[in-house]
C-alpha cells in the first residue's frame, strides 16, 4: 500500500468538512437500511466523528502497531451497538464510495484498492478482538446505589453492576441511562471497585448534554444504567517506571486522579503521590472530605488543593491553577505527570508544563468529554 497516497488522499477527502459524513451516512442508509437504526438522528455528533476517526486510522495503516490497542477496545466496545461482523463491509463500501466522491479525478483504481485493504485491516483487527470478547458481556446492568448532588452541577453517583466489570485505574466506561436510550457517554470511575462491585462516578452537567443533564438532575437511587467495557489507557499508570506522580487535576477530571490513588495504594504505597485538585471557586471542590480521608494519614501522598478564581482562605487551598501551584512546588525532574480537566484546562496545563521544559514523554493527558474511544 502507499502510505503516503492515502495520508494525501484523506487530508483531501477532509477540506469538505461536514459534506463528508453527510454524504457517507447517506450512501450507507440508501444501500443498507439496516445500519440506519444504530445511527439515530440524537447520535449525530457522534455519528461526525465516526467518519473522522476511520478516515485518520485507515490513512496511517502504515502505523498500525500504534493503534492496534485502540482498535481492539473498539472491537470489543461497539458490541453494546449491536454491531456485527456483517456490519464492517457495509461501512468500507460506503466509506469508499464517499472518498471517490469528493477525490474526484484524483481517485484512481488503485488508490481504491489501496483504501480498500487498508480498511480491510483495520476492520480485521476489529472484528478478532470482538470474537476474542465473545465470553464476556458486551454490556453490564448496574443499578445506582447513592446518588448526591455535590455542588450545582456535579453528581457523584455509586453504581453497582451486575456482575465483575474489570477495569484499571484511568481507564473510562461508557454509560448509557433508560432516560436517554442509545446516547452513551464516557466517564472515568472515581474508584475502585468495593467489595460488591459498586464504584463512583462523577459527572459535571455540561450544557445541552443530554446524558450529563440525566444523570444529575434525573437520576434516582434504585435506577438501572448499561455500562460497556473498559476503553483506553492514556491515564493508566506505567508499571515498568516505578517513578513517583504528579496528580493535575481539574473540575471533575479528579475522578481518574482518585481512582489512581487508590491503585497505588493497593501496590503498597510505594510511589510518592503529589495531587493537586483544581477549581475556580472553593465551593467547586466537590470532594474534599474523601479525599482528606485518603491522603491525611499515608506519608506517600500529598494533597493540594487549588482554587483560580478567588483568593484561597486559611492556608488549606492555594490560590492558582492546578499547575500553577504544582509549578510553584517543582521542579519534577524525574515524576510522572498525569493531566485530567477540561479541553481549555488541559491546553494550558501543557503549555505550563512544555515550557517547564518537562519532557512531553512523562505527560499523561485526558480530556473530559474528549470521546477518545467514541469511534
Amino acid at each position: 500500500m502507499d502510505a503516503a497516497g492515502l495520508k494525501k488522499s484523506w487530508e483531501s477527502v477532509a477540506r469538505y468538512g461536514d459534506q463528508v459524513p453527510l454524504f457517507f451516512y447517506s450512501t450507507l442508509f440508501l444501500t443498507h437500511p439496516y445500519t440506519r437504526g444504530m445511527f439515530p438522528v440524537s447520535m449525530a455528533s457522534q455519528r461526525d466523528k465516526l467518519v473522522a476517526a476511520l478516515g485518520r486510522v485507515i490513512s496511517n495503516v502504515d502505523n498500525l502497531e500504534a493503534v492496534v490497542p485502540t482498535l481492539q477496545q473498539l472491537g470489543r466496545d461497539h458490541r453494546k451497538f449491536a454491531v456485527v461482523r456483517d456490519h464492517y463491509p457495509a461501512v468500507g463500501s460506503a466509506l469508499l464510495s464517499t472518498l471517490e466522491h469528493f477525490s474526484g479525478p484524483d481517485w484512481t483504481d488503485e488508490l481504491a484498492r489501496d483504501w480498500e485493504a487498508a480498511f480491510g485491516i483495520v476492520a480485521k483487527v476489529m472484528i478478532d478482538a470482538a470474537d476474542a470478547a465473545a465470553e464476556t458481556p458486551a454490556w453490564w446492568e448496574a443499578a445506582v446505589i447513592a446518588h448526591e448532588r455535590r455542588t450545582v452541577d456535579v453528581a457523584v453517583l455509586r453504581i453497582r453492576p451486575s456482575g465483575r466489570l474489570p477495569y484499571r485505574a484511568g481507564q473510562s466506561i461508557s454509560v448509557e441511562t433508560p432516560l436517554r436510550p442509545r446516547l452513551w457517554r464516557y466517564f472515568s470511575p472515581a474508584t475502585l471497585p468495593d467489595g460488591d462491585g459498586s464504584f463512583e462516578l462523577h459527572v459535571r452537567l455540561i450544557d445541552g448534554g443530554p446524558v450529563s443533564t440525566a444523570l444529575v438532575h434525573a437520576t434516582q437511587v434504585g435506577d438501572v444504567l448499561r455500562l460497556g467495557p473498559p476503553v483506553g489507557r492514556r491515564l493508566t499508570l506505567e508499571d515498568d517506571t516505578g517513578r513517583d506522580l504528579v496528580l493535575l487535576a481539574g473540575g471533575t477530571g479528579l475522578a481518574p486522579m482518585k481512582a489512581l490513588l487508590q491503585e497505588v495504594h493497593a501496590d503498597g504505597g510505594n510511589r510518592r503521590v503529589h495531587l493537586f485538585c483544581g477549581a475556580r471557586f472553593h465551593r467547586e471542590l466537590y470532594d474534599m472530605p474523601a479525599l482528606h480521608g485518603m491522603t491525611d494519614a499515608p506519608d506517600w501522598v500529598r494533597l493540594v488543593p487549588c482554587v483560580s478564581d478567588e483568593v484561597a482562605m486559611g492556608g488549606l487551598v492555594e490560590t492558582g491553577t492546578a499547575v500553577e501551584v504544582a509549578m510553584r512546588h517543582g521542579p519534577w525532574p524525574d515524576h510522572e505527570i498525569y493531566v485530567c480537566g477540561s479541553p481549555t484546562m488541559v491546553r494550558g496545563t501543557l503549555r505550563a508544563l512544555e515550557g517547564a521544559g518537562v519532557p512531553t514523554g512523562r505527560v499523561h493527558v485526558d480530556e473530559l468529554g474528549s470521546e477518545e474511544t467514541g469511534l
